[in-house]
């Protein structure tokens, strides 16, 4: 396990970084570490792509580009089982879709031979590394690594390059209401709205408020906190005529803390100083926070 991750972790370009130049394939292409060209009938879409959606806009602008250039990144294939001739789509899926649309009747291909782990983590590599897959799908890919591969959090962090803390807070998206999630998914939820949702104790609820009312990210902080301090326990609400509410860039700060130590966060900032507590609840969780610190 630990050798792939040190290997693939250098990304997508680390496999197509020097580039035969683009030849002509005969029908039954080789799969040599070359660009060849096939048909684009010969390619077939990943079941197991993690991106679902193809935003229509972009997929245009993209089939203008390639009809009057061509198409100047190989897509990553590899043999299919569905026959000799055909080939499935590592990764460069909406290359091959603008393609079809551009009317171009061949594409530039590199095949590798890979078996079912390693094309779903170089499919999850390009999209996450391309930062165009919507939170959801981000988490829905990362849960397929773990779930059909045992991958540890950990282990997950190092093949796509992030940190421990990103991936488990990503994958809490998938513990969000649906309806929570469709709000993600058609993009009326930011991946930043949505690490203030992972948090709230009725994340479906201030959803709504956030959509409602078009807030921003540090807007939807600050109205998350106000939830938080209204829900404390008699005797620790803030008296009237004490000190105000955070300021938006007070939590924009111990939201950055928790992402970064993947633990809560509290910061308590006075004119002459002020106090910054963060919280564990494992000694695991604590032995990594003291090897951060010790580190530097």
């Amino acid at each position: 396990m630990q050798d792939k991750p040190t290997r693939l972790g250098r990304g997508l370009a680390a496999l197509i970084g020097d580039m035969a130049p683009i030849e002509t394939a005969p029908r039954q292409a080789d799969t040599g570490s070359g660009v060849r060209r096939l048909p684009v009938e010969f390619v077939i879409a990943s079941r197991a792509n993690p991106r679902k959606d193809f935003d229509a806009e972009l997929l245009e602008d993209l089939t203008n580009s390639i009809r009057e250039k061509g198409v100047m990144q190989p897509l990553l294939v590899r043999p299919s089982d569905q026959g000799p001739d055909v080939y499935e789509i590592i990764a460069g899926e909406r290359r091959w879709r603008a393609a079809q649309r551009a009317g171009l009747h061949e594409v530039p291909v590199i095949i590798r031979e890979v078996d079912d782990k390693e094309a779903l983590e170089l499919a999850i590599i390009e999209n996450v590394q391309r930062a165009d897959l919507n939170p959801l799908e981000e988490a829905q890919g990362y849960g397929q690594l773990i779930e059909q591969f045992s991958y540890t959090q950990q282990d997950l962090a190092q093949v796509i390059g992030k940190s421990r803390s990103h991936v488990a807070n990503t994958l809490r998206l998938l513990r969000l209401p649906r309806e929570v999630q469709t709000m993600l998914e058609a993009g009326e939820l930011t991946a930043g709205h949505a690490r203030t949702l992972i948090t709230s104790d009725d994340p479906l609820a201030l959803a709504r408020r956030i959509v409602d009312a078009g807030l921003s990210v540090r807007e939807a902080e600050a109205l998350h906190q106000q939830d938080s301090d209204s829900r404390r326990e008699p005797g620790t609400v803030r008296e009237r005529g004490s000190a105000p509410s955070k300021d938006a860039d007070t939590l924009a700060l111990e939201r950055q803390l928790s992402d970064a130590l993947g633990l809560s966060v509290t910061l308590d900032h006075k004119d002459r100083g002020g106090k910054l507590e963060i919280r564990y609840k494992t000694l695991e969780q604590l032995d990594a926070v003291c090897s951060k610190l010790m580190s530097h």
